[in-house]
């Protein structure tokens, strides 16, 4: 037997409701690389995402986050699909089906651009995993998603981050920097490959 949320807010919709949940959860597109599988989130995946958030591993994002703040979030960038065409994946293991962390392609309050994000449970680093996830979602948004320009935006402390983006090949945009008012590193995205590394859009 399952056991039950700890708060109806996180509860999965029942009946009608739920039905309407999947047919606009099937529509979202689904992305598959050699170890990965990008597939739609879900109201389940929040407390994976809300772990991560309420840990310090969010600490370059001006967190630990309280579980409200986490859900508030979540549910920002889920949002993004149905308002602006683009938000959060949920990374799964290919073999196995656990999910290993989130990869979104957001623009939250104050974002100037498109911004490729990645974060990962601690189980899922080193082994490159962020870096498949985030080229596979940015080689969707740069190319069928034909989105007109994509950053990530890096704490300057966050050396793990900034190490993707490098793998990445995106380029340091110091103009954009220099328009923020703290500190922040503008890793510009370019497309990549026609391959891409993935192997299906859907």
């Amino acid at each position: 037997m399952t056991a039950p949320v700890a708060y109806p807010w996180e509860a999965p919709a029942t009946g009608p409701a739920a039905a309407l949940s999947a047919r606009l959860a099937a529509d979202l597109p689904r992305l598959e690389t050699a170890r990965l599988v990008l597939r739609a989130p879900r109201i389940g995946d929040f407390d994976t995402y809300a772990d991560i958030l309420m840990s310090d591993r969010a600490k370059h994002m001006d967190g630990p986050f309280d579980r409200q703040a986490a859900w508030l979030d979540f549910s920002q960038y889920v949002a993004g699909w149905l308002l602006r065409g683009a938000g959060i994946w949920a990374i799964e293991d290919r073999a196995g089906g656990q999910v290993l962390g989130f990869v979104s392609i957001g623009m939250e309050f104050g974002d100037r651009e498109h911004e490729l994000g990645y974060l990962l449970t601690e189980a899922a680093e080193g082994r490159g995993l962020a870096t498949e996830a985030a080229e596979a979602a940015r080689d969707f948004a740069l190319g069928p998603q034909a989105l007109p320009s994509l950053v990530s935006y890096v704490d300057p402390d966050n050396a793990a981050s900034a190490r993707v983006a490098e793998r990445l090949c995106a380029q340091r945009d110091l103009q954009a920097e220099a328009g923020f008012d703290e500190p922040v590193l503008v890793f510009r995205h370019l497309p990549g490959d026609e391959d891409g590394g993935m192997e299906a859009y859907a």
